[in-house]
């Protein structure tokens, strides 16, 4: 019988009591202050999210990748936790509030046996953050490394924060910015939107004062390291797969494109924006979600990349367009200003974007390789006579989720997939004449 093997690193997970507390705000400065200090950092996200984790890049300086013990799964999460080990430094920044969502964050910190590192907002209390911060620990029950607080007035503040948390320490400080990370609907801008982010991320993390001392006394976590996996069967070996990258289409699990090159295929990346056609040795092309009503002009004007679609389309090509890949490929797109932009139409219907959120959550969908799990979140809906040739199932509760439309050689929803959760449900997508 083989030993189980370890390696070893400090880690903590970044939580709240909630979103909204500056969760990313210091997660970024901390592992932007590490890495300024030599450190090699691996930042981590827990749950499904594709904006926050580019802003952890920016700051780190290293790919960021998905923790969750449902779409990815424990053993990927594990394997990923113990690849990264060989870092100095393993941040996790959590997902909504501590103990929200099934799995939560708590869940991952128990699961692996990373302590959390509470971020409070504590503008506006005091001895109550005490309170706060106890009731976090104490009603999962987890394991607390310490507390954050955030938007800190003055050292008094933080005087008065420190006392009240008696046995627990204060580990670091952010004072209250004059400018934050910028966000829109769907939630921090892009790192490339913001033409002083670089700037921005190490403002912040000068600003962050913390102990180096006590961050050097936390003893490191344990990571076991898991059986190697068995790779995929390459189904889609030979195969050339048209992935769309730009501003308009950056919504993508970076394990989705690894395990897409696991499977056999080549990807080649165009620029829908910048009018670019799919690549002529194009098997199939992804569209995957992003921001189209944001570019909708640009997209509405780049004839050659809608003739392109309607090409590949025509040809059978498989097309697989996810929530913004899927707004894109539509016959409309009303954006948030009221105005209508004809889209590459290879979908009847419209897209209208929404004031309030009209979809969010962990999801499902059943294939005849299985479920094939992710989630979905957006602004926009989708009004078409097409009937769902299928519907994901929702996280916990089992409802019926998002439609799902074939419509030819065309596969879109909502829904943004993940992967690595069924490598053959994702290679049937892109296989030619998939039921």
């Amino acid at each position: 019988m083989v030993a189980q093997r370890y390696v070893e690193a400090r880690a903590v997970l970044v939580s709240a009591i909630a979103s909204g507390q500056g969760k990313t705000s210091v997660t970024a400065a901390l592992a932007r202050k590490l890495v300024k200090q030599g450190k090699r950092v691996r930042v981590f996200k827990c749950g499904p999210d594709f904006i926050d984790p580019m802003i952890l890049e920016r700051a780190s300086g290293a790919t960021v990748r998905s923790l969750d013990l449902w779409m990815v799964g424990a053993e990927l999460c594990r394997s990923q936790l113990a690849a990264a080990a060989e870092a100095d430094v393993l941040l996790l920044e959590g997902v909504m509030g501590l103990y929200d969502g099934t799995p939560s964050s708590a869940d991952l910190s128990r699961e692996f046996g990373v302590p959390v590192m509470a971020v409070i907002d504590a503008a506006a209390m005091a001895q109550t953050a005490g309170a706060l911060v106890m009731g976090l620990r104490d009603y999962g029950p987890v394991q607390l490394a310490g507390v954050i607080a955030n938007r800190v007035a003055s050292e008094g503040h933080a005087r008065m924060v420190a006392a009240s948390l008696r046995d627990i320490s204060l580990f670091a400080t952010l004072p209250k910015q004059a400018r934050s990370l910028p966000e829109r609907h769907l939630g921090l801008m892009l790192p490339d939107d913001v033409n002083d982010i670089d700037t921005l991320l190490d403002e912040l993390a000068e600003q962050l004062v913390f102990d180096l001392q006590a961050w050097e006394a936390m003893p490191p976590v344990r990571f076991a390291i898991p059986d190697v996996a068995s790779a995929p069967d390459r189904l889609l070996a030979g195969r050339t797969i048209a992935v769309a990258r730009d501003q308009a289409f950056m919504f993508i699990y970076p394990h989705n494109l690894d395990t897409l090159r696991e499977l056999g295929a080549t990807l080649k990346f165009f620029s829908p924006l910048a009018n670019q056609p799919v690549p002529a040795e194009a098997d199939a092309v992804y569209l995957p979600g992003g921001y189209p009503e944001l570019h909708a002009q640009a997209l509405a004007q780049a004839g050659a990349w809608q003739a392109s679609m309607r090409a590949a389309h025509a040809a059978d090509l498989p097309i697989v367009a996810e929530c913004g890949g899927m707004m894109a490929l539509a016959a409309t797109l009303t954006d948030q200003a009221g105005v209508t932009w004809p889209m590459a139409a290879l979908l009847p219907g419209a897209v209208t974007m929404r004031a309030r959120l009209s979809g969010l959550g962990l999801q499902g969908l059943p294939t005849a390789q299985g479920q094939l799990r992710g989630h979905t979140f957006h602004y926009s809906q989708l009004e078409t006579a097409l009937v769902p040739a299928a519907h994901t199932i929702k996280h916990p509760s089992a409802q019926q989720g998002e439609a799902w439309y074939r419509h030819g050689s065309l596969s879109a929803s909502y829904f943004h997939a993940y992967f690595p959760s069924n490598p053959a449900a994702a290679a049937a997508l892109f296989t030619r004449n998939t039921a």
